[in-house]
């Protein structure tokens, strides 16, 4: 990786993670799955845009759906930014925090939940390496065209919010093209899903 340059924001970022902050989101997510110190939140302050860097102060690794609404509930109430994050591969600056705040990262949500071959049709957590989902369904005759050039490390929730394609989004479509419905948790920390409509 080349040199990364710190950049500066606005002092004015409204919140500030205060110890009590972190203890709420400490409470969350448990003491492995928050960290603080420098040297693990470096990896979360970039992602493979070049020379952008913003160190965040706190990244949480949620493990459900639950979890990703309390600590947005906590985060919202003291108005603390927050970026989720997924593998860091992307290269439209989509995972930099660059309000620093929170990193909201999305690592230990990698299942895929099912499979149904009779509607072709899947379930699967954000955090699933696009890779691994292709050679899953391949296993059952299936095909999942989306194939980013990062496939073998990116994760399929990145892949949803930048709608990655590659080359075979040419006479496949890209992400948008296979996404049914998603299950989202709003700021405030409400949860909801979308339906899809044609």
């Amino acid at each position: 990786m080349g040199f990364i340059k710190e950049i500066d924001v606005p002092s004015a970022v409204p919140g500030k993670v205060s110890a009590d902050v972190i203890e709420q989101l400490r409470a969350i997510v448990g003491d492995e799955n928050i960290f603080l110190d420098e040297e693990r939140k470096q990896d979360y302050a970039h992602d493979k845009t070049e020379d952008y860097f913003f160190m965040p102060a706190a990244v949480v690794r949620p493990a459900n759906t639950k979890e990703v609404s309390e600590v947005l509930k906590v985060c919202n109430g003291f108005k603390i930014p927050v970026t989720p994050r997924g593998a860091g591969t992307g290269l439209a600056g989509g995972a930099i925090p660059t309000h620093r705040g929170v990193v909201l990262s999305m690592e230990r949500f990698n299942k895929i939940l099912q499979i149904d071959e009779l509607n072709l049709q899947a379930t699967v957590e954000p955090g699933v390496i696009t890779e691994v989902f292709q050679l899953a369904v391949k296993e059952r005759g299936l095909f999942y065209p989306p194939d980013p050039a990062s496939r073998g490390s990116c994760f399929i929730g990145g892949n949803v919010s930048e709608n990655s394609g590659g080359p075979k989004a040419v006479k496949y479509g890209v992400t948008r093209d296979y996404v049914l419905n998603l299950e989202v948790v709003l700021p405030t920390g409400e949860i909801i899903w979308t339906v899809r409509t044609y």
